[in-house]
């Protein structure tokens, strides 16, 4: 089939990239020239596992290609809508403005028959009111909501063999041609196994929210154990363990920490609760207040026990921060956590250094008054302390008694419990986990 992707960001490029491996021609569409340069050159413009070799393969195919001209998209029968929706400046809620350029932008070149197939993350109405648009334009033309699933760094394959497919259409019905169409899209994933789900709009558009909202509840109830174990001497590690063996709830996500970031967790639970404000059901989502509150509690947590680490002053100590990333395999520092404790340290004070496999980059555009340096055995020399931030794999596995030999003082605090503490106490290491004795 002939398919175009509207926005080339890590949703956009991610998906243009799989559909072509599946056979169909793609022709990604962005405004922003250096991404396109890049995307057409097979380089991927951001770090995701997979995803470049992916490019170079399709590539040669001949069957992907990328412009800055929407008029490209003239000929495919599919378009599919990856834009972003950040979060508006000073509010909670979705910023829609590339959302609706995209479809504003489309519509003129859409034929009868054609489908158009929404994936942002959008507040529930966005859909409906896009098919409304749609219609007026061409009313041959179909519009269906897809919501996205990816997990970063594994989205070449949350993308080729996903877990579910859920499509929103008008009357909800499986009949509908837009189904038929996306179908066939879709088909080798479908064969293989993965679920589809037939929704109306409202439902889909809700599934993405929804599931966020969920995790990021999950993730600040652990956390929030943590607090109170550390207050009663328990071990919330444990405790995961004991009530994650109850497969009502599940092991998963149940780790405690320094808290969730990145680009959609933090700011899709925001725009849930304003726009459940907007729709007049604000009241049943009062909870997310304090499931955010308890998430940025945990950076400050964690400035807290650092202090206390360095005897109670963070004045001119040497802190090394392993970690920029909001979470590993990842060079994405959108809201991360790890960056921002890192930026809260400097400010009282401290020294620091922060040292990450892939997101260094991103991270000096971000906050370029803090040093960085990617070798992690120079990041270490004489450190005063060591916060283990994102657990790449390379900070897990390292050493303690070769580490030790770097640092002027053996301290370290784990901010994601992914340390073995009797290991690093062992190799003469005063050793801190969060919500762990």
């Amino acid at each position: 089939m002939r398919i175009s992707v509207i926005g080339c960001g890590y949703l956009g490029a991610v998906h243009a990239a799989c559909m072509a491996k599946l056979g169909h021609e793609v022709t990604g569409v962005d405004v922003d020239e250096r991404k396109i340069s890049e995307l057409s050159s097979a380089r991927a413009p951001f770090f995701e596992p997979g995803l470049e070799e992916l490019l170079r393969e399709v590539q040669a195919t001949g069957r992907l290609s990328f412009t800055t001209d929407i008029a490209a998209v003239k000929g495919s029968s599919v378009h599919f809508i990856c834009v972003g929706t950040p979060q508006k400046d000073g509010e909670n809620g979705a910023d829609l403005t590339y959302v609706d350029a995209a479809a504003g932008e489309l519509i003129p070149y859409l034929n009868d028959g054609d489908v158009v197939v929404g994936k942002s993350t959008v507040p529930v109405g966005t859909a409906a009111r896009l098919a409304k648009i749609v219609r007026e334009v061409q009313p041959e033309a179909h519009l269906l909501w897809n919501p996205e699933f990816l997990r970063e760094g594994h989205a070449v394959a949350d993308t080729l063999q996903p877990d579910r497919f859920v499509y929103g259409v008008e009357n909800g019905s499986e009949d509908h041609h837009a189904v038929q169409v996306l179908d066939k899209v879709y088909a080798v994933a479908l064969e293989a196994g993965s679920p589809r789900l037939v929704t109306d709009l409202p439902t889909a558009e809700l599934v993405k929210t929804a599931a966020n909202s969920f995790l990021a509840t999950k993730i600040s109830f652990i956390n929030a154990m943590a607090e109170l174990c550390e207050a009663a001497g328990a071990d919330v590690t444990l405790l995961a363990d004991a009530i994650g063996m109850d497969d009502r709830i599940g092991r998963k996500f149940l780790n405690a920490g320094i808290g969730f970031g990145g680009g959609c967790l933090p700011k899709d639970i925001r725009a849930f609760m304003a726009r459940a404000g907007e729709l007049g059901a604000d009241q049943a989502l009062t909870f997310l207040r304090e499931v955010d509150a308890i998430n940025m509690r945990r950076r400050t947590r964690v400035v807290e026990l650092t202090r206390e680490l360095c005897g109670g002053s963070l004045l001119g100590q040497r802190i090394t921060v392993l970690g920029a990333a909001f979470k590993p395999e990842s060079d994405d520092v959108r809201d991360s956590p790890a960056l921002s404790i890192a930026a809260q340290l400097q400010l009282q004070g401290a020294v620091v250094t922060v040292s990450d496999p892939e997101a260094l980059k991103n991270a000096a555009r971000r906050f370029p008054e803090l040093h960085y340096e990617k070798s992690t055995e120079v990041a270490l020399r004489r450190a005063d302390a060591v916060l283990l931030l994102t657990e790449w794999t390379e900070y897990r596995d390292l050493d303690p008694y070769e580490a030790a030999t770097l640092v002027s003082a053996t301290r370290i605090l784990d901010g994601r419990n992914a340390l073995n503490s009797n290991k690093w106490r062992a190799a003469g290491w005063t050793f801190r986990g969060l919500g762990r004795p």
